[in-house]
């Protein structure tokens, strides 16, 4: 077989363009997209590294949030803990000028480190006095929380507002390894 000048130097434009492709499809596209995980990475890495120097300068402030916020839970007894919850819904309807019907508690133990218990209760009063009453539940010291709530109305002209609300509270069960 004898080819020309011309028809070699095709054969070899076709081979090389044929080796560009494969040497692009196997090791330049798999390296560039490589390349770009590794940055995308890094990028990543740096501001985990931000946000934990960050958390470290304010260490201090942080532990004493916590530190607050551990001694404003509930008592470590579940009976215990039911009484203080209690009490402190007596506290707020009187402070909060509304009255309460039915107060229903509820555990949650779905996590080792921590107990809830979840307080339903039905509330009635003006619309001043159970927003006051809300205020006094958000403000009070106590590690609660408002869930839920629905408010209605009992009668035509809204004087008097019914509230259905749903209250949490806190109760840290303490490490059973505790390093500090």
């Amino acid at each position: 077989m004898n080819l020309t000048r011309r028809q070699q130097i095709l054969a070899i434009v076709a081979i090389a363009l044929v080796g560009l492709y494969v040497a692009d499809q196997l090791v330049f596209t798999p390296l560039t997209r490589s390349w770009k995980a590794r940055a995308e990475r890094l990028v990543k890495l740096r501001e985990q590294v931000h946000d934990g120097t960050e958390m470290l300068k304010r260490e201090a402030a942080l532990r004493e949030q916590w530190d607050r916020m551990r001694t404003n839970t509930l008592m470590g007894v579940k009976s215990a803990a039911e009484g203080q919850m209690l009490q402190a819904f007596e506290r707020w309807a009187k402070e909060g000028g509304v009255s309460v019907s039915s107060i229903r508690p509820q555990w949650r133990e779905t996590h080792e480190d921590y107990k809830t218990i979840e307080c339903r209760a039905d509330i009635g009063g003006s619309l001043a006095a159970i927003t006051r009453f809300l205020y006094l539940v958000e403000r009070d010291p106590l590690g609660v929380k408002v869930d839920s709530l629905e408010l209605t109305t009992r009668n035509l002209d809204g004087t008097q507002l019914a509230l259905v609300v749903q209250v949490s509270g806190l109760l840290l069960n303490p490490p059973k390894n505790s390093a500090r």
